[in-house]
């Protein structure tokens, strides 16, 4: 099934059942008016959803009415923890290329992953404001997963029964803080401001054959100011599938039911793919030329990061931003 959250005027907004070919929804009520109480009673609230899902894809209910995308909250408006890996080894590998850094034997073994704010994710289609340019503005474009209850000490492959859905990301980050907190040696802060999430959540079984092994093996499309930068394959490439992820987040604490854990940044070695943070970009352009010569963005830019099925059709909706300035 594929569930959205609908804008209501609160904190945490209206949970929607979503048809297959995002075409129409159907407000869940009765059943659960939020993401999170789905979460938290999962096995007995999700078949309903399912039922309800099913009669949708049949055109066969009452109150349905046609899905708007910009109506969007964040699937999970808030969340109790948001944990981001950086699982594409070839990523981490070119940024530190370009600064001619070495990388740790570890980062080969052992998983990178941030702790990052979520008390305030936005919607697929909200801005990204940004107090200033300077600060070095880039979209980030992410697989993310949202997990039921997982114990701590749980295997990397029993980790993955512990899935519930699966979304994308935007994972904003304003890459001229960074050095200096990373500096301090205790991670991102300001540096990572809110980030935001494509409109629709998905289980697993609809994915089919493409969500095998704790990895999503298909195509994720990033699209800056109408120019494709980036279709790159977020499958097999994916060194740290999303059940090493998540035990390495449970090694020494129970994951409880609503937090999200991201892919990292989607990269590929065959550089012909493109790119899905302008991060990337700018390190190839410096391993090849001595210098970056991309910017990064601007006020009135805009980003679209999409991914399709073997279908052609659109899995998750868009999610589709545009930079500006603060009110």
């Amino acid at each position: 099934m594929k569930l959205a959250t609908y804008k209501d005027g609160s904190r945490d907004g209206q949970l929607v059942v979503v048809s297959r070919d995002l075409s129409t929804a159907h407000y869940a009520s009765g059943i659960a008016t939020r993401l999170q109480q789905l979460l938290d009673d999962w096995g007995f609230i999700s078949p309903q959803l399912e039922e309800l899902s099913q009669t949708l894809n049949h055109g066969k209910t009452r109150h349905a009415f046609n899905f708007e995308p910009e109506k969007c909250m964040a699937p999970l408006p808030r969340a109790y923890q948001w944990a981001d890996g950086s699982a594409f080894i070839n990523h981490v590998e070119l940024v530190r290329k370009a600064r001619n850094a070495e990388i740790p034997e570890s980062f080969y073994t052992d998983p990178l992953m941030y702790q990052g704010g979520s008390d305030d994710f936005i919607g697929a289609r909200d801005d990204i404001v940004c107090a200033s340019t300077e600060f070095g503005i880039d979209f980030e474009a992410e697989v993310a997963v949202i997990t039921g209850d997982v114990e701590m000490g749980t295997s990397p492959d029993a980790a993955i029964d512990g899935i519930r859905l699966l979304l994308l990301a935007n994972d904003v980050s304003l890459r001229c803080l960074i050095p200096a907190e990373l500096a301090k040696g205790f991670g991102f802060l300001q540096s990572k401001p809110a980030t935001a999430f494509s409109p629709v959540a998905v289980t697993p079984d609809e994915l089919g054959e493409s969500w095998r092994g704790g990895r999503l093996h298909l195509n994720l499309e990033s699209v800056w100011n109408g120019k494709r930068v980036g279709l790159c394959d977020a499958g097999p490439e994916m060194s740290f599938h999303f059940g090493q992820l998540i035990a390495h987040l449970c090694k020494t604490r129970n994951v409880r039911a609503g937090s999200i854990i991201g892919s990292g940044t989607v990269s590929n070695k065959d550089w012909s793919r493109g790119y899905s943070c302008i991060a990337e970009k700018r390190a190839i352009e410096t391993i090849e030329g001595g210098a970056p010569k991309t910017e990064f963005m601007q006020y009135g830019d805009t980003i679209r990061i999409e991914m399709k099925g073997a279908d052609g059709m659109t899995l998750f909706g868009a999610i589709e931003q545009r930079v500006v300035a603060p009110a």
